[in-house]
């Protein structure tokens, strides 16, 4: 017999299985390229997967993710790619795959991290084993988030709220574990918290009436009345989102919590009765003035009336007149009510107190002003 009769009598005997399209088939790696893999299928003919068959994401390099040798599943696309070859897919086939592990997560509702694929306007896309999944802005945070793209290639967890391959909707969704997560730290945080409790708080909010402190698990709210024994204008002027304060719990009503930075023994008031004395000389600003009369701030937290009638010898129409907010002043105390927090002050009895008429002070109904401003 001829060597080629031998030949061709060997190829004759030979065994190669038979595979056909749709079928899903193993091979060992035999050569990577940076955009083809060629796999030795145990057929006729090697079987081929093209970068676009093996991964959604673009221009990567194959060989930096496969090695000869490695042992893969794919499924067959062609018989015949062309040139002979078999033409497989191994997306598509880690696609069913996902899509089928999805569907079993859906139904047991399980918790889910890939990594942020994509950020598009209306939401994210996340790739769990080359299926893609949907998460809508609405349901990516438990709060509203304007900017989404802080979620770029970071690993998120989520679970599937909606599986419908057939319209190629599988909807992902992180608020609700979020929630899940932060009424467990609610429950644990009101377990252990009362009033008069001193915490540490992140601020989460700022608005015109105040600020929304993150304490752990809970919100509360630390109204600008709250903020400072002393005036507060303006809540933003003030605080800024993400630092750290330190406030009290003035107030719990079920799951709403009033703060306060008004500590007690920081009170400006605590030995008022001998700083504030009739008679004492102190120095203080203007905060601020009516047509009656000027207040002026001794302490953060304590004002008194300076009476248009006692700021100096001479008539004072109206107290802008000869003063202005923020300028500095001195008096004498002449009059203290600590019950009422009340304190009233005189220029004119320091100008010349030998010359000054009594009768001047005590013409001063000093509850009566204090009320007009109120």
């Amino acid at each position: 017999m001829s060597e080629m009769n031998e030949f061709e009598q060997m190829l004759n005997e030979q065994s190669f299985k038979t595979i056909r399209n749709g079928e899903v088939v193993e091979g060992t790696v035999i050569d990577v390229k940076p955009e083809e893999i060629v796999l030795n299928i145990g057929y006729k003919s090697d079987g081929i997967i093209t970068r676009n068959e093996y991964t959604n994401e673009a221009n990567v390099d194959l060989t930096t993710l496969v090695s000869v040798g490695d042992t893969m599943e794919a499924k067959v696309l062609k018989l015949n790619d062309g040139e002979g070859q078999v033409l497989l897919t191994y997306k598509r086939l880690a696609a069913e795959k996902g899509s089928k592990r999805l569907e079993e997560a859906f139904e047991s509702r399980e918790v889910l991290t890939a990594k942020v694929t994509q950020v598009l306007e209306g939401g994210l896309c996340v790739v769990v084993d080359e299926t893609r999944v949907f998460i809508p802005a609405s349901l990516v945070s438990d709060s509203y988030e304007k900017d989404l793209s802080k979620y770029k290639d970071q690993d998120i967890e989520f679970v599937i709220s909606e599986f419908n391959p057939k319209r190629r909707r599988i909807i992902g969704d992180r608020k609700q574990l979020l929630v899940e997560k932060k009424m467990e730290q609610q429950k644990e945080l009101f377990a252990k918290i009362k009033i008069g409790d001193i915490l540490e708080g992140i601020v989460k909010n700022v608005t015109d009436f105040g600020a929304f402190i993150d304490l752990g698990g809970a919100d509360g709210l630390l109204h600008i009345s709250e903020m400072s024994w002393g005036r507060v204008e303006s809540p933003k002027k003030v605080f800024h989102v993400g630092e750290t304060v330190r406030v009290f719990i003035k107030d719990i009503n079920e799951t709403k919590i009033a703060l306060s930075m008004k500590f007690p023994n920081e009170n400006p008031w605590n030995g008022a009765a001998d700083k504030y004395a009739i008679g004492n000389v102190v120095t203080g600003k203007v905060a601020r003035m009516t047509d009656f009369g000027a207040f002026v701030e001794l302490a953060p937290g304590v004002d008194a009336l300076l009476h248009v009638s006692q700021i100096s010898k001479d008539h004072v129409e109206k107290p802008s007149d000869v003063l202005k907010v923020g300028q500095e002043v001195e008096a004498k105390i002449v009059d203290f009510n600590e019950e009422d927090k009340k304190i009233s002050l005189s220029i004119k009895a320091l100008l010349a107190p030998e010359e000054t008429d009594d009768a001047d002070v005590a013409d001063v109904d000093v509850e009566a002003v204090a009320n007009a401003e109120e």
